[in-house]
């Protein structure tokens, strides 16, 4: 590696983007395994402290018995009603789904007589209920399950989210490898296939910060969801920004037709 290069650690600045096209392919996977799982991890808590309270109060007041047969809810309550409602999450049931209770919150799950609605800031979609399945809609058989099921739920999201950003790190920086290594060349740095990809896969993980950031704001209910969607889109231009920077961070080429000595120079013996 070159001197004026840090060693390969931390992908947080330009020199540090930089230092990953010269480091090894184990230390490259192994930051990106440290900053996969942070971000796992923040999402799970996201989840514990925003939306778990309220899926909490929604089975508290299911009714004793109730299920979903058939593509039917068979419903032993009132309706229309509210279950459970907080800022991010809330749970209504209103068998008809004539628009009786709308929440504020960021997203609100409406079970109807035949599909489930969920409304959000991001728009309106609806799901009809499988007809194959049978599925518990009662305290009775959610609030063990639910009580039983909830830590692993966690340990289950920091993982799914740690596996689907190395991945997709992975297809992305194979996509974006030609053209840093295009620009590499025309900036006459020394940057080959290997060394692209590597700076091209670095150079995604200050996205993944900005991401936590974001994720924490929406924590704190600074950010809604429309907003951490842009947020989002948004910071996949961080990645080229990073590339943008670092690659002119990277050693240049030797310069090779640097004309040699003449020995038959007598002004230099």
């Amino acid at each position: 590696m070159d001197a004026s290069l840090p060693p390969a650690w931390e992908p947080l600045t330009p020199m540090g983007v930089a230092a990953f096209a010269q480091a090894s392919l184990r230390r490259l996977l192994l930051v990106q395994l440290i900053v996969a799982l942070l971000v796992g991890g923040t999402v799970a808590w996201v989840l514990r402290d925003t939306y778990f309270p309220t899926i909490s109060d929604a089975i508290a007041q299911l009714p004793a018995t109730g299920e979903i047969r058939s593509g039917q809810l068979d419903w032993r309550g009132e309706s229309p009603r509210l279950l459970a409602e907080g800022k991010f999450l809330a749970f209504s049931v209103d068998l008809e789904q004539a628009g009786a209770i709308r929440s504020p919150a960021h997203l609100q799950l409406e079970f109807g007589q035949r599909r489930l609605v969920l409304r959000s800031l991001l728009g309106y979609a609806a799901v009809d209920y499988p007809r194959a399945w049978i599925i518990a809609v009662n305290r009775t058989e959610l609030s063990p399950l639910w009580g039983a099921w909830r830590p692993w739920l966690l340990v289950a999201t920091v993982g799914g989210v740690a596996i689907s950003l190395l991945a997709s790190w992975w297809v992305l920086a194979t996509l974006y490898c030609a053209p840093v290594w295009l620009m590499g060349y025309f900036a006459n740095r020394e940057l080959g296939w290997r060394a692209s990809w590597r700076l091209a896969s670095a150079a995604l993980l200050p996205g993944a910060f900005v991401m936590m950031m974001a994720f924490s704001f929406y924590d704190l209910g600074a950010l809604d969801l429309v907003r951490l969607g842009v947020v989002f889109v948004g910071h996949l231009a961080v990645g080229w920004i990073y590339v943008g920077v670092s690659l002119f961070l990277v050693p240049r080429l030797a310069d090779a037709t640097k004309a040699k000595a003449n020995p038959f120079d007598s002004t230099k013996k």
